[in-house]
């Protein structure tokens, strides 16, 4: 198995991307009763309008992180890890880069949401220091709100 490597996501990435995403986020199509936002995401347009980052082991991607620099604070877009990585620590790693994006941008907060049906990144994001601040609907979905000021 080769090292990782994290890097900034380029033109070349975005159908990778896509397809990662669409597998990591595929198990919770039928508990929310549709397809997630990232889903549906379109990563080319993302790699031109925010900040992406991919994670691969040689050739093959097995992260994805998508951040967007606010007036205030970092939005951490969309965290995926491929199903067949997942437990080796890349979400970890994936979310220390988003908060290595709030401080390169001179923000000191992070936010982030999910899916209140994605009820195992809701006890996830607490050990990583986040705190619930709301639920809320929101372009359809039910939604839990989180931030970690840095």
């Amino acid at each position: 198995m080769s090292e990782p490597l994290l890097r900034r996501a380029t033109a070349a990435d975005a159908a990778g991307i896509a397809q990662l995403v669409e597998q990591a986020y595929q198990k919770y199509v039928a508990r929310i009763g549709c397809r997630p936002a990232p889903m549906d995401a379109d990563p080319a347009e993302l790699i031109v309008t925010a900040t992406v980052w991919v994670l691969t082991e040689g050739e093959h991607l097995v992260g994805s992180l998508v951040t967007c620099v606010m007036d205030d604070h970092l939005l951490l877009e969309s965290i995926a890890v491929a199903p067949d990585a997942q437990g080796r620590g890349y979400g970890a790693l994936l979310m220390r880069r988003a908060e290595d994006d709030a401080r390169d941008a001179g923000r000191s907060e992070v936010r982030l949401y999910t899916n209140a049906a994605m009820t195992e990144n809701i006890a996830m994001y607490p050990r990583f220091g986040y705190g619930e601040t709301h639920r809320a609907s929101q372009d359809g979905f039910d939604r839990v709100f989180f931030t970690k000021r840095l």
